[in-house]
């Protein structure tokens, strides 16, 4: 890896080394890590996936059971 590696954080866009120095990176501090977080657990943040049907959760939830049993 590059040793002057620099990228946003996420959080605030302030520059942070890739480096020992940032210890929270890619976040600039604890703060921002801790502000991404609250976020992702808000669900703020998502990844974008296909909404599937309770018919279709039901039957894959199926097929994962089934395949458990057999071990």
């Amino acid at each position: 890896m590059k040793d002057n590696l620099i990228l946003q954080c996420p959080t605030c866009k302030k520059p942070v080394h890739w480096n020992e120095k940032y210890p929270h990176r890619p976040f600039c501090s604890e703060r921002c890590q801790k502000i991404d977080f609250g976020e992702w657990a808000a669900e703020s943040h998502r990844i974008p996936a296909d909404e599937i049907s309770e018919t279709e959760f039901s039957a894959a939830a199926d097929t994962e059971n089934s395949s458990e049993d057999k071990w």
